[in-house]
């Protein structure tokens, strides 16, 4: 995307936050476009082809393009990640930060609840707070990939994370989800069975 795009989209992103502050805004504005496009420079500059094609470490299998897209763009430095961390933290409030963190993920954290408590019904509070913690780690390392298919592997990460959390604390994940996948087939074909 062009520069004047990413300008664009943070000035589409900023006025959300009804700060009623011009110069606060622009500061906003500004880390957050900068942000973007050091994202983005990065994610050109270092291509997936930068890394050697070895094996993931932890379970032997070679390294995919996106694994290998994954470290290439993990290698940025920290400091373009704290930069806007510090002005969104230092101008906003709390929920308005989450709000620019929902921006950059397209709303992924609320997304994957809503799927856990369709695949967990009886899911207890403690529960929904842990994964909520993991979510939320996953949106605020996600904001450093360039793409939506990058943002979904961080996710996924976490997402692992979750479902070892909660075979941790007594449940069998695989069970709840072929559970929740068998349920949704059987609805689909009672409904197509009604529309015959």
């Amino acid at each position: 995307k062009s520069d004047a795009d990413i300008v664009a989209k943070a000035g589409e992103w900023t006025p959300a936050l009804n700060l009623n502050d011009a110069a606060k805004e622009e500061r906003v504005k500004a880390a957050i476009a900068t942000h973007l496009k050091t994202v983005r420079d990065w994610h050109n500059d270092h291509p997936s082809s930068t890394v050697p094609a070895g094996i993931n470490p932890a379970t032997g299998n070679r390294l995919s393009d996106m694994d290998r897209d994954i470290i290439a763009n993990s290698a940025m430095p920290k400091s373009v990640h704290d930069s806007l961390m510090n002005v969104l933290k230092r101008e906003l409030t709390p929920e308005q930060v989450e709000s620019v963190l929902d921006k950059y993920t397209i709303g992924k954290v609320d997304f994957t609840l809503k799927g856990y408590h369709a695949i967990v019904p009886d899911l207890k509070p403690e529960e929904e707070a842990q994964i909520l913690v993991y979510l939320k780690q996953a949106r605020e390392q996600a904001i450093d990939f360039k793409n939506m298919k990058e943002i979904s592997a961080i996710f996924e990460i976490y997402k692992t994370k979750c479902e070892q959390y909660l075979n941790s604390n007594g449940r069998n994940w695989h069970q709840l989800f072929k559970a929740y996948v068998d349920a949704a087939k059987a609805k689909k074909e009672t409904g197509k069975k009604q529309n015959n």
